[in-house]
């Protein structure tokens, strides 16, 4: 199967920046849509951002304008720019991609997950 691990995650103050990054891995035919997501303890896992194989791009609205989604397909990478973090932000952030693996078999694989605290 595919697997997808992340990193990049850490402690920053508010107004701080990050990268996350997440590569794929395993026997990979294609990757359509990779995204993050992420989950603040006692929220639910809400929708970041995601990036599709023509470099469309989609942001929830509470981080448009400060978070930068991209990809290197030559990697099978996936890359998450975080800038101006806000104490809100501080949640597990999780890698997700799509595709297949052959003709006639796909896949939608999660990572492990990676820890960004926002906090002064």
């Amino acid at each position: 199967q595919v697997q997808l691990l992340e990193s990049g995650g850490g402690l920053v103050q508010p107004g701080g920046s990050l990268r996350l990054s997440c590569t794929a891995s395993g026997t990979i035919f294609s990757i359509n849509t990779m995204g993050w997501y992420r989950q603040a303890p006692g929220k639910q896992r809400d929708l970041v951002s995601f990036i599709t194989s023509g470099n469309n791009t989609n942001y929830a609205d509470s981080v448009k304008g400060r978070f930068t989604i991209s990809r290197d397909n030559t990697k099978n990478t996936v890359y998450l720019q975080m800038s101006n973090l806000k104490p809100d932000d501080t949640a597990v952030y999780y890698c997700s991609a799509d595709g297949r693996v052959n003709m006639t078999a796909g896949f939608h694989s999660w990572g492990q997950g990676t820890q960004v605290t926002v906090s002064s």
